[in-house]
């Protein structure tokens, strides 16, 4: 007799009988089935606008294939993946690709275990349907689980030996629960499963489906839209529209549908006017909803399932600054001591939540992030346990930010809040918590976070100079500046002001930055506060050296350093010395601009500030070198140097570097010299410090001119005004086409000299 045996009882279906031997004792039962039925019609229709998996699709048939077994294949393959992102469409198309090589034989089966809605499919309901399917008639259908289970897997290999390999496709499980019983016992067949939570525990071969890259996205819309009218040109006539429209829909392929169809309800609708549509919807998930489908239903799926811990960490979450956050920040969110690993894990299982570009910090996709802050804004409750997150999260982020800015800048003064232990470390955090902060900062722009907010983006002014962040720094201090006006803040908002200025000029924006540090003066003198009010004077005259603007910043260096004397602040005092030697050197009067920078080096020693004095001592070298006091200017830009590499002051120390090289040069010894602006140069583009990089490639130009190196020079220049151009510094541009033509290189398209630089 020919049979298999499951759970101690031995099946046998020859001549449509089902006889079974239990242990201990012996049972017949006489079922009279009709032929075997096939189940190749079983499986839903592929969709026909599918496209842009072919990756995945080729994963999956890899695990399906009929050889698979001997390469290690596993029977169960398992796609997991947010809802909406094309889990069954995929699924299916494998399916159908598969069955049409040939490679199940026995037919394919699909069955839906609706597991997101409020009542999943249980599994004695799944394995009588999927009974059903293979030929049992209802009436002849076990009433337990178990022994619905065993039937399943008993015809299951009856029809591997009759009929070969099957597929069984077990759709939108919501918990390894509803699979088990329905695995086959038999290794021929092959289950293919798709969820919205990863279910290691079914020990599948797992298949992590994510959001479509911007141009697959565009394919797809397209695709969806050519489908419905071939002709439909709308896509193709509007590329920049298309891509903003993939943007609002999160790259999503449910979502993508739905805009497709949006679009073809109304066929006279161009797609910049639905993208404008998207975009001024308060929610764009009320808009994502074409009466059948929609992405907020979706959504709501996998919301319901979770519990109120876990919901809880979802939603706030969703109000962490930053496209990533980190364990740091999602553990001051929740108000726990600890990470909350448990919950964290139920979201990430679900796949509401991935992991970030690094370890320990997770993302959320736009859309379901719009989701969890739509979720908030329903309940005054929730909406007061957010405020309150972000509350304990600014706190928290000033406080740290104020520590690491001690070690950031250097500063004398010791740190106000213990947790760094070296530079290394600050800077390491600040790195790892960038975009965090600088989202967080921005909240300043809420009345209801305007005090922490304002005070988390002054305490990042350090950090941001340092690295060179200026983007991230004019809007940090741009809304700091309006936040600290609206609370009446004149102290704020003139440092925030004095802060915006300087990110400004490093932007090479000086006319913005002039008009900065001017309103910067304007607020702190109506408020009286004479420090405030020459930090700011200090600050416009730097500007207007940039600007070349010698005598107003002389002026207005002048002014400062009345203003700093007059309340005792020798630290302030010395930077204005320093400063106003800088503006003298540009104006060549190098007799006083060494006696102004003497003096900032005694008076910055005075209040023990190594690297301010550093700066000033390397540009007192570049004094002492113009007025014929060669070995005094080595002496200072190595002094100078040997600072700022102890440290870490990169760019100063490249810069360093460089005017080093220019008085090498000018005593001859020009390898030494080219070595060193060679240095220079690339440490300035490492760091990404276009106007240093063009003024060292300039210097460099000019050392090995002198050296006779002449194509070596004319490389130089020509890098050098490619930068100046690229910065708008027609001055820099001017002096490197003089240059050139000194050097016998014809430019081929002359640009109008003057300007700034």
């Amino acid at each position: 007799m020919s049979g298999d045996t499951y759970g101690g009882d031995r099946v046998d279906f020859s001549n449509g009988t089902f006889r079974g031997e239990a242990i201990g004792k012996k049972v017949e039962h006489h079922h009279h089935y009709g032929p075997m039925p096939h189940v190749e019609d079983a499986l839903p229709p592929a969709a026909a606008e599918f496209t842009g998996r072919e990756h995945e699709l080729a994963v999956l048939l890899a695990s399906l294939t009929p050889d698979g077994a001997h390469h290690g294949a596993v029977p169960v393959t398992a796609v997991a993946g947010l809802g909406g992102v094309g889990k069954t469409a995929l699924a299916v198309r494998a399916a159908h690709t598969a069955r049409g090589r040939g490679w199940f034989p026995a037919g394919a089966l699909f069955v839906d275990c609706h597991g997101y809605d409020e009542t999943p499919a249980g599994p004695e309901q799944l394995l009588e349907a999927l009974l059903r399917a293979l030929g049992v008639a209802a009436a002849h259908v076990p009433s337990t689980l178990d022994e619905r289970a065993g039937l399943y897997r008993s015809v299951l290999a009856e029809r591997a030996r009759t009929d070969g390999r099957a597929l069984i496709v077990v759709d939108n499980a919501s918990h390894p629960r509803q699979v088990r019983p329905l695995l086959p016992g038999h290794p021929a067949h092959r289950v293919l499963v798709t969820s919205r939570d990863t279910m290691p525990q079914l020990g599948a071969h797992l298949l992590h489906l994510d959001i479509l890259p911007p141009e697959v996205a565009r394919n797809v819309l397209s695709r969806a839209l050519s489908t419905a009218a071939p002709a439909d040109p709308r896509v193709l006539d509007d590329p920049a529209g298309a891509a903003r429209l993939c943007e609002l829909c999160g790259h999503l392929p449910l979502a993508l549908q739905i805009a497709a169809a949006l679009l073809i309800f109304d066929p006279g609708k161009p797609v910049a006017e639905l993208v404008a549509e998207l975009d001024d919807s308060a929610t764009v998930l009320d808009h994502l909803d074409d009466g059948e489908r929609g992405v907020r239903a979706a959504f709501d799926l996998s919301y319901r399932r979770l519990g109120p811990e876990p919901a809880r960490l979802f939603r706030l979450l969703a109000l962490a600054p930053g496209p990533e956050t980190s364990d740091e920040a999602l553990t001051v969110l929740s108000g726990a001591g600890t990470p909350p690993r448990r919950e964290l894990n139920v979201l990430v299982r679900a796949h509401l939540v991935g992991a970030g570009s690094v370890r320990g910090c997770w993302s959320m996709h736009d859309l379901v992030r719009a989701y969890a802050l739509d979720q908030v804004s329903r309940e005054e409750s929730l909406r007061a346990e957010g405020t309150a997150a972000r509350a304990r999260l600014l706190a928290h982020y000033r406080r740290r930010t104020e520590a690491a800015d001690r070690y950031v800048q250097n500063l004398p003064r010791p740190a106000p809040y213990p947790g760094f232990g070296s530079r290394e470390e600050a800077l390491s955090w600040l790195d790892r918590e960038r975009t965090g902060l600088i989202s967080a900062a921005l909240w300043a722009a809420e009345p209801v976070h305007a005090r922490a907010g304002l005070g988390l983006a002054l305490g990042l002014f350090g950090y941001l100079n340092r690295q060179r962040y200026f983007d991230d720094a004019v809007s940090v201090h741009r809304c700091a500046a309006e936040a600290a006006l609206a609370l009446g803040d004149g102290s704020g908002a003139g440092r925030a002001l004095r802060y915006l200025g300087l990110a400004l000029r490093g932007n090479r924006r000086l006319a913005e930055a002039i008009e900065a540090h001017t309103r910067a003066c304007g607020i702190h003198r109506e408020r009286g506060d004479r420090l405030g009010e020459g930090k700011a004077w200090d600050m416009l005259g730097v500007s207007l050296t940039e600007a070349r603007r010698f005598d107003e910043a002389i002026e207005a260096h002048e002014r400062a350093r009345e203003l700093a004397h007059a309340v005792q602040d020798a630290q302030v005092e010395a930077s204005t010395w320093n400063n106003l030697g800088r503006a003298l050197f540009k104006l060549g009067r190098f007799d006083e601009s060494i006696v102004a920078l003497s003096r900032a080096c005694a008076m910055f020693r005075s209040v023990g500030d190594r690297s301010r004095e550093a700066t000033a001592r390397n540009n007192l070298g570049r004094a002492f070198r113009e007025t014929g006091r060669l070995a005094e200017a080595l002496a200072a830009h190595t002094t100078a140097r040997a600072v700022f590499e102890e440290l870490e002051e990169r760019e100063r120390l490249a810069t360093s570097w460089n005017d080093f090289g220019v008085a090498l040069s000018a005593l001859g010894r020009y390898d030494e010299a080219v070595d060193a602006h060679r240095l220079a140069v690339r440490e300035q583009r490492d760091l990404g410090h276009r106007h240093g990089e063009a003024i060292a490639a300039h210097d460099l130009g000019v050392t090995l001119g002198r050296a006779g190196r002449r194509e070596e020079a004319v490389e130089a220049y020509l890098q050098s005004l490619r930068l100046y151009r690229e910065l708008a510094d027609r001055h820099g541009e001017g002096e490197t086409l003089k240059r050139l033509t000194a050097a016998g290189h014809r430019e081929p398209e002359p640009r109008e000299e003057g300007g700034v630089r």
